[in-house]
């Protein structure tokens, strides 16, 4: 699993490295755990001033969690435990203490998407495509936590439109609709940019830096998040999330029967 996540650091920045190519950097339980490590280890490590993260080679930064994961789902333990660990592991990220950058090439959709969304920064390659298909997909929701991150970025109204359409935004729509705050012409571009713009960050007053991550997601956290485990049970213990899973896994189109 360390080769399936990979963490280094140099010159004060550290950088994951989603590393799945070959499947699309989708993510294992195992790769989640990992990252919940690494915020540890950043948060600990005064040499690191910002925190990159992006996927191996050009194709995808994250395509989601590994779906062949959830074939081994039985029961309703499985689904809510399932979103627990994704919320645990993405407000650890949100909650680092030191700037977070999501540097995005290709692929960034359903969990991979919850990731960069709770990154400070979201920069793309003009190959980058986002997107929540997972209507289109699994059948299985966001947790409510996941939609108030997403919902706090671009709105009710646009994350109702990725969520009902499936539909998946290019670079220059997902910095129109404040996805992303910069669009580079490749990954190289990409690459170099994301370290340009983790040391510039780093030079900053990294206590007013903190200060104001604290207290967004304090105004965020204000009013707190109503329980959302009957409508995680609800999606995944249905004939349709496992009719979604072996469509997508047998790639064939699925048939919705809404049960």
């Amino acid at each position: 699993m360390s080769e399936e996540l990979l963490y280094e650091v140099r010159d004060g920045i550290g950088y994951v490295t989603l590393n799945r190519p070959h499947a699309r950097n989708a993510l294992t339980f195992a790769m989640y755990e990992r990252l919940s490590e690494v915020c540890d280890e950043v948060d600990a490590d005064a040499e690191v001033k910002a925190l990159v993260l992006t996927g191996a080679g050009e194709k995808a930064f994250a395509a989601g969690t590994d779906i062949s994961q959830f074939r081994a789902f039985s029961g309703p333990e499985d689904a809510l435990g399932y979103e627990a660990r994704i919320d645990r592991v993405l407000s650890r990220l949100e909650a680092v203490k030191k700037p977070t950058i999501a540097a995005i090439a290709g692929a960034c959709t359903g969990g991979g998407a919850a990731i960069a969304v709770a990154c400070d920064l979201r920069i793309a390659a003009a190959n980058a495509v986002f997107g929540v298909p997972i209507a289109r997909t699994l059948g299985n929701c966001l947790s409510m936590s996941n939609l108030s991150r997403l919902s706090a970025l671009i709105g009710a109204a646009r994350t109702k439109e990725l969520i009902f359409t499936a539909k998946l935004v290019g670079a220059q729509d997902a910095r129109a609709i404040g996805l992303v705050s910069e669009v580079l012409p490749d990954a190289d571009a990409l690459a170099a940019r994301s370290v340009e713009l983790a040391q510039m960050v780093s030079g900053f007053a990294p206590l007013t830096l903190r200060a104001t991550k604290t207290a967004l997601l304090r105004l965020r956290e204000a009013t707190g998040l109503p329980d959302d485990q009957d409508l995680i049970r609800m999606c995944y213990e249905s004939a349709d999330f496992r009719e979604g899973l072996e469509a997508f896994l047998g790639k064939r189109q699925a048939e919705w029967r809404g049960i």
